[in-house]
């Protein structure tokens, strides 16, 4: 809940303010008034900032404090929020003013003491206020330890703080639960937030996981779109959520720049964030776009990569109004050049429009967006093994087989969002959105077959056009009630998604013969193809309830629900169904030595929609039936105060998708008659080991097996692609004796896998190292922000994963990244 939810807070330094705005309108102003923590203490207490219970505290509290370098007043405001405490200045008085990057575990002193080191300001505490002064303006203006009786948690629609290092935030959207808190997560949620997005100079989706153990990307570097596996079972580019709605997103990449988070929850999903358009089995993809801060914000960021690719990216946000209740954010960029693929070109352009409104017991947010994405001359390249019958050395990275293909896709999608608090307990929520997405040109056609052991292969292009309507709607209450000495939450939700799909016959070329090692320079292409036609109407309507439970002093978190869920398919060709399911979810969280350490578990049900079977198999254009999933999981989470690790192991059970092949066949036959089952260990890390010391990554071993092949043959034989160890470890060391410089760097390590059901088939191990370094300084009085890196130092050729049908990826080449970004 926000402060503008709430009664006007009097602080006693302006006893005399009746309103929010009176106290914003005096001659000393306010930062900010009160933070989330205070108000989450205060609805449990009937205690109010500066009462007993806050004055009379035993010791100060220890803050999290991770602030870049950056005007004065934000970093001021910033501490305000998160200690819970008023903090009034002069405006005039931090006009100009810039503080110093502050990192580590503080008291509240401790952090204003190195915020005002060399502004020429002093703090003290008057009356239960924090007020600054100039030095030698006030005798004796120092600052009294501040002493806060806790930590409070965020409420739903609000999102959780950033975590020491500021790399990820302290939890994440859990569907309908809305953003909790790590540590009362009965699940792994891990949430990146936008200042690690512009570190890693992130462009896309895949750039941001690249730090997590358990998300591999099974596209190749540089594809027209970005799909995944998260902890070993695919999620593709449209099974991304955009602020818990589904169907929302481009289904190429999705830029980065108007992202405030990028979310991770690990597990099958349907029952707390409804039914994705195929189902994600592994987890659940969620994006938070940004939204405007009080501070207003002009930032220009200009890019560069090799081979001669350049971008601008332009981010702007204010407030408005007398009592700045209307936010306004707007992102814009554009790039284009060459890519690291010989001769390959690619432009894309991006615009999104964020509004919010902060009412008086309610709030509306509205995202829109476009974006437009070209790809000429040329794509990565996927190599098919199974007639040679045995994989050999991965080619250069940069070498273009496929000269001549493109691929044109456009996006237009939009969401509105709102909330209503009904009184203290219940509050009322909706969200709906659409959006259309359109593709044309060689989308899929970017695949090879080795024919002997010289690297000769036999290709085909595909030339296709379609498109997706996606609608999301979303609506619910959520509310607390108490039942004895049991504190429950409530949420009771309905969801509906539409996606509608239509596409043109593909028209596939002649075969060619090429060579992975020495590609022909004019690879026959596919001729012109018809105009695209609905094939597909996915309906799928939902109704859950869930009851979360607080026992013995919140030590014990009980979470039980119910969701009910329609899946539709429409069109009678390929495949009319209907069906009906029940999937529950129960969840625990104990604390059983105080919040520091959370012991967790879970059992959850996903129901997923059955895929649309692609252009390669003999029923094209099919749709399989949906499928339930089932997952079980337990872990422990320690929270050392700037450190966090989770550790868990998992089963994951689906029904899978397997290729049969009939006598005289020349295509194979999808269907769903196979089973999975993944076992995992997964063990994640993030947080500031030293005040100039960040470190995040981790590594999770899992086992996948099949459980019910064709053939008994394959039964207990392992999952393709999936790898049974991967690590990432991401460090970023700030230089203590240059202010303003941090140097990074990121391994990542994928083991062997297999490309084909009979495991004979294997592609090896590889390890990837990448480097970087930021420096942020202030030049002609603007703050300044100098990034570098460059992706996979020794330029190593290696085959990165496999997706489809057995098709070998590769890696992306030594790829260089240079940006400045300056605010205005």
């Amino acid at each position: 809940m926000s402060v503008q939810n709430r009664a006007p807070v009097r602080t006693p330094a302006h006893a005399g303010a009746s309103t929010t705005a009176d106290i914003r309108r005096s001659p000393l102003r306010p930062v900010t008034l009160a933070c989330l923590l205070t108000l989450a203490a205060s609805a449990g207490t009937g205690l109010m900032p500066g009462s007993a219970s806050i004055a009379h505290a035993q010791a100060p509290a220890l803050l999290e404090i991770n602030l870049p370098s950056q005007p004065l007043e934000a970093s001021l405001h910033a501490l305000a929020r998160q200690s819970g405490r008023a903090i009034a200045v002069d405006a005039q008085l931090v006009a100009g003013k810039t503080s110093p990057a502050v990192r580590g575990r503080f008291t509240l002193g401790q952090a204003l003491g190195q915020l005002l080191a060399q502004s020429g300001l002093n703090a003290r505490e008057e009356a239960g206020s924090v007020v600054l002064h100039r030095v030698g303006a006030v005798p004796g203006a120092t600052l009294a330890e501040v002493k806060v009786s806790a930590r409070g948690g965020s409420a739903a629609d609000e999102l959780t703080p950033a975590y020491a290092g500021g790399q990820v935030a302290r939890g994440g959207r859990l569907g309908v639960l809305g953003n909790v808190d790590l540590m009362d997560a009965p699940f792994a949620v891990t949430a990146y937030t936008s200042e690690f997005i512009a570190d890693q100079q992130a462009g896309t989706i895949a750039g941001v996981l690249r730090s997590d153990p358990s998300v591999r990307f099974t596209t190749s570097d540089g594809h027209n779109a970005e799909n995944f596996t998260i902890r070993g079972f695919e999620v593709n580019s449209s099974e991304i959520a955009l602020n818990g709605l589904y169907g929302l997103l481009p289904g190429a990449h999705v830029p980065t720049e108007f992202l405030e988070r990028v979310e991770i929850f690990k597990g099958p999903s349907a029952m707390l964030s409804g039914l994705s358009p195929i189902g994600s089995i592994g987890g659940v993809i969620n994006l938070v776009p940004k939204r405007a801060g009080d501070v207003p914000l002009t930032r220009l960021t200009t890019g560069f990569s090799s081979s001669s690719r350049f971008g601008t990216a332009i981010d702007v946000a204010r407030r408005v109004g007398d009592e700045q209740r209307l936010g306004i954010r707007f992102n814009g960029s554009a790039s284009s050049g060459e890519t690291e693929l010989d001769d390959q070109k690619k432009r894309e352009r991006f615009a999104s429009l964020g509004l919010d409104y902060r009412g008086r017991g309610w709030k509306a947010e509205l995202d829109a967006y476009y974006s437009e994405q070209n790809q000429d001359n040329g794509s990565p390249l996927m190599v098919g093994f199974s007639t040679l019958g045995r994989v050999l050395k991965a080619p250069e990275a940069s070498s273009n087989a496929l000269r001549g293909t493109y691929a044109r896709q456009d996006t237009r999608g939009f969401a509105v969002r709102g909330e209503y608090q009904l009184n203290d307990r219940w509050t009322a929520y909706a969200a709906a959105g659409a959006a259309d997405y359109d593709y044309d040109g060689y989308i899929n056609g970017t695949r090879v077959v080795v024919l002997n052991a010289n690297g000769s292969s036999r290709g085909q292009t595909y030339n296709q056009t379609g498109y997706t309507h996606g609608t999301s709607a979303e609506a619910g209450f959520r509310g607390t009630v108490r039942t004895g000495e049991v504190a429950h939450q409530l949420v009771l939700s309905a969801s509906a998604l539409e996606i509608r799909n239509g596409l043109a016959p593909a028209v596939t070329s002649a075969s060619y013969t090429t060579n992975i090692y020495s590609p022909i320079a004019n690879p026959t292409l596919a001729g012109p193809h018809s105009a695209a036609v609905q094939s597909a109407d996915n309906t799928s309507t939902s109704i859950g309830l869930i009851d979360t439970m607080h026992l013995l002093d919140d030590r014990l978190q009980l979470v039980l629900g119910l969701r009910a869920q329609r899946v539709r398919q429409s069109m009678a060709t390929p495949r009319a169904y209907d069906e009906t399911a029940v999937t529950p979810a129960l969840g625990v969280v104990y604390k059983p030595w105080g919040p520091s350490i959370s012991l967790y578990g879970n059992y959850i049900e996903g129901l997923s929609a059955g895929q649309t079977v692609g252009v390669t198999y003999a029923n094209s254009g099919d749709t399989l039936a949906p499928f339930k999933t089932k997952q079980v999981e337990a872990g422990v989470k320690w929270d050392a105060g700037s450190f966090g690790n989770t550790l868990s192991v998992f089963q994951i059970e689906k029904p899978s998708a397997i290729a049969t092949t009939a006598a005289g066949a020349a295509l194979a036959t999808l269907s769903q008659e196979g089973e999975q089952r993944n076992r995992g260990v997964e063990w994640t890390t993030f947080g500031q080991v030293t005040p100039q010391v960040r470190l995040i990554g981790g590594a999770a071993y899992t086992r996948a097996v099949q459980t019910r092949a064709t053939t008994t043959v394959l039964d207990g034989l392992a999952v393709a692609g999936v790898p049974r160890w991967t690590a990432n470890l991401g460090a970023d060391w700030a230089l203590p004796w240059v202010p303003g410089l941090a140097l990074n760097t990121r391994a990542v390590h994928t083991g062997a896998q297999y490309l084909d059901t009979a495991n004979t088939l294997e592609i090896p191990s590889w390890t990837r190292v990448d480097i970087g370094a930021r420096y942020s300084t202030r030049m002609a009085g603007k703050a300044v922000v100098l990034r570098a890196s460059v992706e996979n130092v020794a330029d190593r050729n290696y085959w990165s994963g496999r997706f489809g049908d057995g098709f070998a990826t590769l890696g992306s080449a030594r790829t260089v990244r240079l940006s400045a970004s300056v605010d205005f």
